[in-house]
């Protein structure tokens, strides 16, 4: 078949009285170019596959561990028995899913500065900046959560054992990321009793101060005894820290959820006895007055130190109790086999790639050379032709 049927065949396929495209006219296309569409395809993938053998192999290691599991304590039934303090614990609580959270730590910043200094990055990947670094970084490492509850972590990097060393230093940074941030339920126990009771303690010496300063008044000791004055300070101690606890389970519940209607009939009744406490009492005198509520105070903060301190002692032990925070399965070791580059596949994608844009271009060309065997097209190809060079800057004349 010479060029001169390719033509005719393309005349073919754009003649304005065919409203249908002639299946034959196209695979006669096909067969006039066929020696095309086979061969350079083929050329293409033998290309692509000499190509992948010059590049280096590139091997992925990888890690597989379990985060800290986020479960309720065996602290909550001891501070069911401090009715006061009980829920909050609770207000730490509440991640909906844990592992993306951990996640996130392993792709921080922090985290990624950590790696660039440890393993010296910047050189290694021949970055400018350690803002490349870290992209490059980014994109070695491939970092997920699984339904079972496991997190993976996989490095890619030419040297199979550095690529295993840099998976398990993404383990080891996190732990010791970990061990700065409160990220469990018994961890956030405990930051938050130790700040209210380093806060207490320093009120609590506040109220010894004043106390000791004002000295001892033997009528207002028995004007008012000093177990009536404990009794209210102790009441008047849980009280603020049931208001405490309501504050902090509004955080996680609602008004009609049973447990804060619970906390809040608790409060109520804590505020009745300290109501009825207070009548009970003998009103002191005005000279008396000042060293009672000095000395009411002194009680006040002692009582709320202890339930402080109880609850602090309470999270050290739960939070000691967790063990090793994070528990690995599968430690990464240097990867036997290349994970890529897949010469096979590039092969494949690169031949099966080239033959369908060499399609598409006999099909345009024969298209193209149908149409310029009509008087009218062959016009309008000169004249899109004389736009384009003006386009260009062109004269016509060129």
């Amino acid at each position: 078949m010479n060029s001169n049927d390719d033509l005719a065949g393309g005349a073919r396929l754009l003649a304005p009285e065919d409203d249908e495209i002639d299946l034959l006219d196209l695979l006669q296309v096909v067969v006039d170019n066929l020696r095309l569409l086979v061969l350079a395809p083929l050329l293409a993938g033998l290309t692509a596959l000499g190509i992948a053998f010059a590049i280096a192999p590139t091997y992925t290691a990888a890690t597989v561990f379990m985060p800290p599991q986020q479960q309720q304590s065996g602290a909550a039934a001891m501070l069911a028995g401090l009715g006061a303090l009980g829920g909050l614990a609770g207000a730490a609580s509440g991640i909906k899913n844990p592992n993306d959270q951990f996640v996130a730590f392993l792709k921080s910043e922090s985290i990624a500065n950590n790696l660039i200094d440890r393993f010296k990055l910047i050189e290694r990947y021949e970055s400018k900046l350690k803002t490349d670094a870290r992209g490059t970084l980014q994109a070695a490492s491939n970092i997920s959560s699984g339904k079972d509850g496991l997190i993976s972590v996989e490095v890619s990097d030419t040297d199979p054992a550095f690529s295993a060393q840099l998976a398990n230093a993404y383990v080891e940074e996190l732990g010791d990321m970990l061990t700065r941030l409160a990220v469990t339920e018994a961890q956030q126990r405990r930051v938050f009793f130790e700040k209210q009771l380093l806060q207490t303690k320093n009120q609590l010496t506040q109220a010894e101060q004043a106390l000791q300063t004002g000295g001892v008044n033997s009528s207002a000791l028995k004007s008012s005894p000093e177990a009536a004055i404990k009794a209210v300070a102790e009441l008047q101690a849980q009280i603020a820290a049931q208001e405490v606890k309501l504050a902090s389970m509004r955080g996680y519940l609602t008004e009609s959820a049973p447990d804060f209607k619970q906390a809040l009939t608790e409060l109520g009744a804590l505020r009745a006895q300290f109501s009825k406490a207070e009548k009970t009492t003998t009103p002191p005198s005005s000279g008396d007055a000042d060293y009672i509520a000095r000395y009411r105070n002194v009680k006040y903060f002692e009582t709320l130190f202890e339930l402080f301190a109880k609850q602090f002692e309470l999270a050290k032990v739960d939070e000691a109790r967790e063990g090793a925070v994070i528990q690995v399965i599968d430690i990464a070791q240097p990867p036997e086999r290349k994970s890529k580059p897949k010469k096979a596949l590039i092969a494949v994608l690169t031949t099966l790639a080239t033959g369908m844009v060499l399609l598409l271009f006999v099909f345009i060309r024969s298209a193209i050379r149908g149409a310029a065997q009509s008087a009218e097209s062959a016009e309008k190809y000169q004249r899109l032709g004389q736009s384009w060079r003006r386009a260009l800057g062109r004269s016509s004349q060129q």
